[in-house]
């Protein structure tokens, strides 16, 4: 009963602080170590062991070398070379160096211990890195994806880190015979792993694929995960880098997919608990006693590694300042492998337990000011696209019956349908390589804001008959509707909408026509599909027509209630009943007409 109440102190820790720190804008691992702080010896004492938890927790590390194995298939590696392999080992050296000469100048480290420092605390977190520009939707900016390449080749990096640290400890050293014994056994190990790993996994998921259940599959997934992890540890190195190859072993296999389906639930949540041991084990009297220290050498450690990176990202790799400022502040902080590194050192003895915990600190710190960094590299980016943003194209004074925002794959399409009817148009595209593209295939498109009052008025819109919304970008696309409803309230509005939602929320605004990205060619697969299981051309055309006007007909009266999600899901039924009721007795064969659009089918769907 002591472990299932331990359980539910973590899961609560983090069903708590979670939430609450994403809402704040800090990210869920910021959350996970706050919970942790909290549930610890150090405050609350509701949890007294943290060896044991991180003992179990370190598993969820070992899970993400396995699935980062898994991402490194050959022709990603290739295709990111670049931002790997020329911004990630330079960003890696140039940051290791400083920090392992200030760390054997301050701890007194021999220079093997204060460079194995370096490297530690030159690694940035991947997880809340590539999390954070998620959420901000910043993974395809410049320098996020350069922050990705960075961050693959840190992680790769690590392998190397975990598989020397057991020679640099004396006690590893002086209990067994010559160093190149214990090289040549680790060699071996890796030799016979990756060998038989080739063999023998991809037979045995066929096996398990073939005669096993889905249950099976995640058994045998774990399985050979834990299994390579324990193989490297018997030869004294990191069960991550058994992990690891398995993952690389596996790369390329069919399994790939569904393997990691089956992983990343335990990886997420053994990772969610390896933060919050770490945060349980963060000496907080230290933190008291030394915070001259502490918060000191987390600002040192973001001022050397982001004046390295930005240096080496505008001096050796010619990126823009509006790349390689934002990119330098993100990776400014310290990550979750410095974490494993420091506890794995202190175990065999390489850095003494008083270094340890202040190294921790100094990382947690790091973290903790990681937001503000994200902010300000934010505004970097957007301001110095601003300045260097082309001017907006001067639209010429004419008259058309149709303005098109957003020359996207809609937008394209709506302009060739028009320019063969002979129908004049203004397209407006807010993406200045895109119109350069479209430019070269004959198209006339201006570059503009659509989102923009003044764009809307020099683009004639006082004028026009039709505005076509034909963003990727909903916000915008609302942003559109609003101004058009206000400045320009004879035209009609027709949109794109991505989903139900969507074109529900837009139907509300006024817009008068609203399609469904996906809504007619769905219906068009489905009239083919039912043609080919035996329906001749008319009675497959009729059903869809059929369906097609009860499902619009439902959007319409589902609008009235679309906060009501019992409401929704009850009229939903509804319809699939009536409908299939209505075919299956021969009605809607019979008379096409009246049961497409009876009086019947309303109240039905009403109800």
């Amino acid at each position: 009963m002591h472990q299932i109440a331990d359980v539910a102190i973590y899961l609560a820790a983090a069903l708590i602080a979670v939430p609450l720190f994403r809402r704040a804008g800090f990210g869920a691992i910021l959350g996970y170590l706050a919970g942790g702080i909290v549930i610890g010896p150090q405050v609350l004492g509701l949890i007294g062991e943290v060896e044991a938890v991180m003992q179990i927790a370190e598993i969820g590390v070992v899970l993400l070398l396995f699935v980062i194995g898994l991402e490194l298939k050959p022709m990603r590696l290739w295709r990111l070379r670049n931002a790997i392999f020329g911004a990630g080992s330079l960003q890696l050296v140039a940051a290791t160096a400083p920090l392992a000469v200030l760390a054997g100048s301050l701890a007194g480290l021999s220079w093997t211990h204060a460079l194995f420092l370096g490297f530690a605390l030159g690694l940035s977190s991947t997880a809340f890195v590539l999390q954070t520009l998620a959420e901000q939707g910043s993974l395809n900016t410049d320098y996020g994806r350069s922050a990705f390449g960075v961050l693959l080749f840190q992680d790769l990096a690590v392998i190397p880190g975990l598989a020397v640290l057991p020679a640099l400890s004396e006690a590893v050293a002086s209990s067994g015979g010559p160093a190149w014994i214990a090289i040549g056994k680790g060699l071996l190990a890796i030799v016979v792993l990756v060998g038989g790993g080739s063999l023998l996994l991809r037979p045995l998921f066929k096996m398990v694929a073939r005669w096993g259940s889905d249950e099976t599959f995640t058994v045998a997934a774990l399985l050979v995960v834990i299994g390579s992890a324990l193989a490297m540890q018997a030869v004294e190195l990191s069960a991550g880098l058994g992990a690891f190859l398995a993952g690389v072993l596996l790369a390329e296999s069919e399994y790939r997919h569904e393997l990691e389906a089956n992983i990343n639930p335990f990886k997420g949540l053994l990772l969610g608990l390896f933060f919050i041991s770490v945060g349980m084990s963060a000496d907080l009297h230290r933190l008291a006693a030394e915070p001259h220290i502490i918060i000191g050498g987390a600002l040192l450690l973001i001022l050397i590694k982001a004046g390295t990176l930005a240096l080496v990202a505008r001096g050796l790799l010619r990126m823009p300042w509006r790349t390689a400022l934002p990119l330098a502040l993100v990776l400014g902080q310290g990550g979750e492998f410095a974490f494993v590194l420091f506890h794995a050192a202190e175990g065999l003895h390489v850095f003494p337990h008083e270094l340890t915990d202040r190294l921790i600190g100094i990382v947690i710190v790091s973290m903790l000011l990681t937001p503000g960094l994200f902010m300000l590299a934010s505004r970097i980016a957007e301001g110095r696209d601003a300045s260097n943003k082309q001017p907006y194209d001067t639209i010429e004074d004419e008259s058309t019956p149709v303005i098109i925002a957003g020359f996207g794959r809609m937008g394209q399409i709506v302009a060739r349908v028009l320019h063969m009817r002979g129908i004049a148009f203004t397209a407006l595209e807010r993406d200045a390589e895109h119109v350069e593209l479209v430019r070269r295939f004959g198209n006339k498109v201006y570059f503009g804001e659509p989102a923009s009052l003044e764009t809307l008025r020099a683009a004639g819109a006082r004028d026009a008959q039709v505005l076509v919304l034909a963003l990727d970008d909903y916000n915008a696309a609302t942003r559109i509707v609003e101004l058009a409803k206000r400045h320009f309230p004879h035209l009609v509005l027709m949109a794109r909408a991505r989903d139900r939602q969507q074109a529900m929320h837009l139907m509300e605004l006024g817009v008068d026509t609203v399609i469904r990205e996906t809504w007619l060619s769905s219906l068009e697969l489905s009239r083919i599909l039912l043609h080919r299981l035996g329906d001749d051309e008319a009675t497959a055309e009729h059903s869809i027509a059929v369906f097609r006007e009860a499902d619009e007909d439902l959007l319409r009266k589902q609008l009235e209630k679309r906060e009501d999600t019992e409401h929704l899901i009850e009229t939903t039924h509804t319809l699939r009943k009536d409908l299939r009721a209505l075919f299956e007795s021969g009605q809607a064969l019979r008379e096409p007409t009246a049961a497409a659009g009876s009086d019947d089918l309303g109240p039905q769907e009403a109800r």
